[in-house]
């Protein structure tokens, strides 16, 4: 499997997953009094299942937990993360 690099955008709230320089996929949130909610993620249809959303999921919630931000996911992709990785869901003390 071929690694991705991830990009945070944050002025569009948003990871994204890049693959040889193009754009496959995106997790997007908003940032809420009880940490950063993860409203949504896709990987483009002719890259799924290589293991890039589990990349990018892991990626995302690294730099969130890295910010001192709790992970929520209310969108299925992370919402599966968190429930198969649950130390994700704690934020690591400062």
């Amino acid at each position: 499997m071929a690694e991705i690099a991830t990009e945070h955008d944050a002025s569009n709230h948003r990871y994204v997953a890049v693959l040889d320089g193009t754009p496959i996929g995106e997790v997007v949130y908003r940032d809420g009094e009880d940490g950063r909610v993860f409203t949504h993620s896709e990987i483009v249809p002719e890259h799924e299942h290589h293991g890039y959303g589990t990349q990018l999921v892991r990626a995302a919630l690294d730099d969130t937990r890295a910010a001192g931000l709790k992970p929520i996911g209310r969108c299925s992709m992370v919402r599966n993360f968190l429930a198969e990785h649950p130390d994700y869901s704690r934020v690591p003390p400062r």
